[in-house]
């Protein structure tokens, strides 16, 4: 099928690096580099012994023919990596064979990591919070993704770089929602916009305009759970959209989607349906560190390409951090 030679092998190469440009990874700063990459390495178990642990049984067969193809094409879709993304890693595994003359099971290993780094790169943006002052970030997603604890670590993450921050409670829906956000605008030493009661878009709006006031570098606003099939709650979300350009015609800024890793595919369907609804602009995928079905980043790159801002592998205030496509590849496969 890829036309691999069956003679010996010859003596496996180093890693090549692709033909892309690469971007600053975390191992650039020494300051959270190694402790960094081994919490993702440690997050990334689940879908490594899914993915990464098959693929070292099938390549240590010494064989590479159509039968390993086969079974590595089913590894990759039962990773949630989807078929589209798939049967594109396979192409891109074909054409670096017969370009590079691959003949060992080591090389196309190597090979499909790179292939992947390739698809994955494009998602690899930092968030740019310079731009406006204030900056305003609205926050969406399914009940249960994790939006109010993510809002909590990046307020934390954003204060390291020097920058003031302004929460806003609009998920209020969710009595718990509200005191959850309170409790990390005090562990944070950050000011919550909150009401007892009230309408989400009237609470972001006044916290914009408080901002604005204060001189706040980043406003984090929070909104109520949905479902993409609430199509009455889509609709609401949309409105809120709609007044928080009221209160800054350039905003929202960035409108982040909080996606739990552990709904593999249906995470897809989720971004596809909130970026008709709001205009997604950046992605933040929680809970990798509690799948297998992490390779659902791929999917995304390849359907629905929007940049992944954040990832989360833990429950700990440092376990959000920028995705860097480098070190989530080799957390994959080593």
């Amino acid at each position: 099928m890829f036309g691999f030679s069956k003679k010996p092998p010859a003596p496996t190469p180093a890693r090549r690096t692709p033909d892309v440009t690469r971007t600053a990874s975390p191992s650039a700063d020494p300051a959270v580099g190694a402790s960094w990459r081994y919490r993702l390495k440690s997050g990334l178990s689940r879908t490594r012994a899914q993915f990464g642990g098959k693929l070292k049984f099938l390549f240590s067969r010494g064989r590479v023919d159509d039968q390993l193809l086969e079974e590595l094409e089913a590894v990759l879709l039962t990773s949630d990596v989807g078929m589209n993304a798939t049967q594109h890693l396979l192409q891109q595994l074909k054409a670096r064979a017969k370009r590079d003359k691959l003949a060992t099971p080591e090389a196309i290993e190597t090979a499909l990591a790179d292939a992947m780094y390739e698809l994955l790169l494009p998602l690899e943006e930092a968030l740019d919070l310079t731009s406006q002052k204030p900056f305003v970030i609205m926050i969406a997603g399914v009940n249960g993704a994790g939006k109010t604890t993510s809002i909590g670590k990046l307020a934390k993450h954003f204060q390291a770089q020097g920058l003031s921050v302004l929460l806003a409670a609009g998920d209020t829906f969710r009595a718990a929602a509200r005191e959850q956000l309170q409790t990390w605008g005090e562990r944070n030493k950050v000011t919550v916009i909150a009401q007892q009661s009230g309408d989400s878009a009237a609470v972001i709006f006044d916290a914009i305009a408080a901002a604005k006031a204060r001189g706040i570098d980043v406003v984090l606003a929070d909104t109520a759970g949905r479902l993409p099939t609430q199509l009455h709650l889509m609709d609401e979300i949309a409105k809120v959209r709609r007044v928080i350009q009221k209160a800054d015609p350039s905003a929202p800024h960035e409108t982040l989607l909080v996606i739990d890793a552990t709904f593999g595919q249906n995470a897809l369907q989720q971004v596809i349906a909130f970026d008709k609804a709001i205009k997604v602009t950046g992605l933040v995928l929680t809970k990798l560190d509690g799948t297998a079905k992490g390779g659902v980043v791929a999917a995304i790159a390849r359907q629905c390409p929007k940049p992944v801002r954040y990832i989360g592998v833990g429950e700990g205030i440092d376990d959000l951090r920028p995705f860097h496509a480098r070190d989530f590849v080799d957390a994959l496969f080593e």
